[in-house]
């Protein structure tokens, strides 16, 4: 019961994180990219420092560096992603992010000469197609937007490296608390030096980076976390890549979104090279 409890939570997360492409968007009209990030985590520091008040008194330094690391990681993905926003579409934004799990295995062969299997391979060439489906120009460039997603895309794909690395010795609580913290600060780093201190939002504005601070971010990593212990890893990363599919329905319902063939194509290699890198093939027995 618990299993399919986890699988239904880690469904819940795919698609408040399809959600949050559109609420992006939505952002984007009155708020500026620093603004969005500072205020979203800001507001998932202040969640996660009432929710895991009784575990921050005896944080100690490995878990700071650690906390600190995984941050670093969040915020370089997340700032390059909602950058890209502006010159693409949510719905490539969502697909091209989804590229995160394929390169997973190549940075623990970087890091960890971890050997690579083929399917994780596959996936990637499946994946490195799929976004060429996606984003090349008639005259085969890349628009500013495809690039920039694709490498916040590397940069999730350290934070899910990292957090598979961290979890085993540090808190949950804390690490998701030193990890919005940091992510924040950088975050309000990056406002500073951007100058961006105008302010005049929209209703709607100001509603979507709501959604985005307490629901997208807060909401969704405790409920991950959570969802995860009944999940394993494989199952867990193939039900998360759905985060793609939703990030595109909701695009094409709520801003009306056009739905190309090239779209249709390059979106389904990306999500079959997903699948195909996170498949295991069952083992025979003995």
């Amino acid at each position: 019961m618990k299993k399919y409890l986890g699988i239904l939570g880690l469904l819940a997360v795919t698609i408040i994180w399809g959600g949050g492409f559109v609420a992006s968007d939505i952002a984007l009209e009155t708020f500026t990219p620093f603004q969005i990030m500072a205020i979203r985590f800001f507001i998932a520091a202040v969640c996660m420092t009432a929710l895991g008040s009784r575990h921050l008194r005896t944080i100690n330094k490995d878990e700071v560096k650690c906390g600190f690391w995984l941050g670093a990681a969040l915020f370089a993905g997340f700032a390059l992603q909602i950058i890209a926003l502006q010159y693409t579409t949510p719905s490539k934004n969502a697909f091209l992010t989804a590229t995160n799990v394929v390169f997973v295995p190549f940075i623990a062969l970087v890091i960890y000469h971890k050997k690579i299997e083929m399917r994780s391979l596959i996936g990637a060439g499946m994946a490195i197609v799929g976004a060429g489906v996606l984003s090349l120009q008639n005259d085969f460039s890349v628009g500013i937007g495809d690039g920039l997603t694709l490498l916040c895309a590397v940069g999730f794909a350290f934070q899910i490296f990292l957090t598979g690395e961290y979890v085993g010795r540090i808190r949950p609580s804390v690490l998701n608390f030193l990890q919005m913290v940091t992510a924040c600060v950088l975050s309000i780093v990056g406002l500073v030096i951007s100058g961006d201190f105008n302010f005049n939002p929209s209703m709607e504005s100001i509603l979507a980076v709501g959604y985005l601070g307490v629901v997208s971010t807060t909401i969704c990593y405790l409920l991950q976390t959570v969802s995860q212990r009944y999940v394993d890893e494989t199952k867990s990363a193939i039900i998360l890549s759905m985060e793609a599919v939703f990030g595109t329905v909701f695009s094409v319902i709520l801003l009306h979104e056009a739905v190309t063939g090239r779209m249709i194509m390059g979106s389904a290699l990306i999500l079959a090279a997903v699948l195909v890198s996170e498949i295991q093939p069952k083992k025979k027995k003995a």
